[in-house]
């Protein structure tokens, strides 16, 4: 990854991703998570402090040693053990049928083989676990998708492989989730390019 990829970028995601108005939306997608639950792209721990108490345990996976190192604090102040069990969304160490549930925030979008990772969520959630998402993705609007078009390879470059044009509901569903919960939406604050949102839950037959 470099040195941008390892060590500055992820304090850069931890300051982008962890302003006081996504805090409602990181609240919202955490809530009814319950049992033992599967995070990937933990990063730097911003959804910890929205665990409900119903949360037994967090496996978390994060691949940046950075992102687990700012995450001391949280994880200090939280009741919900957390415990990094992984570094590869695309390869969860876990055995089948083994988490109630998943969470997923605004980490899709970096993925280099997606469809690969729902696979793998889906493998290790017990038959009627769900999927908790936060997603931002293609747009809604045809003229903000040909910007998101314009402007995706300099996100990528910039934002550590980040895309702007991936079809989060499309890619779910294919993955064989069924979608029970949606709310898609622009982010308010947020450029409409890279501030559209999918919100919601998916279920894993």
């Amino acid at each position: 990854m470099g040195i941008y990829g390892e060590h500055v970028l992820p304090r850069i995601i931890n300051v982008a991703c962890g302003l006081k108005t996504v805090e409602p939306l990181r609240r919202r997608v955490c809530e009814g998570l319950e049992g033992d639950v599967v995070e990937i792209g933990f990063g730097s721990g911003l959804n910890v402090p929205f665990y409900p108490d119903r949360v037994a345990q967090i496996s978390a996976v994060e691949p940046a040693d950075v992102g687990w190192k700012l995450a001391d604090k949280r994880l200090r102040e939280t009741s919900v053990p957390v415990q990094r069990a992984g570094l590869d969304g695309q390869s969860l160490p876990f055995a089948d049928n083994s988490h109630d549930a998943a969470l997923s925030t605004w980490t899709l979008c970096t993925i280099p083989d997606v469809a690969t990772a729902l696979r793998e969520v889906r493998r290790v959630l017990r038959p009627g676990g769900t999927l908790h998402f936060l997603e931002h993705g293609l747009a809604p609007d045809e003229r903000v998708r040909r910007w998101q078009h314009r402007l995706e390879p300099i996100q990528k470059r910039v934002f550590g492989g980040c895309h702007l044009t991936r079809p989060v509901v499309e890619l779910l569903t294919g993955a064989g989730f069924t979608i029970t919960e949606l709310d898609v939406f622009y982010e308010e604050g947020t450029p409409k390019f890279v501030g559209a949102d999918s919100l919601g839950t998916a279920l894993s037959p």
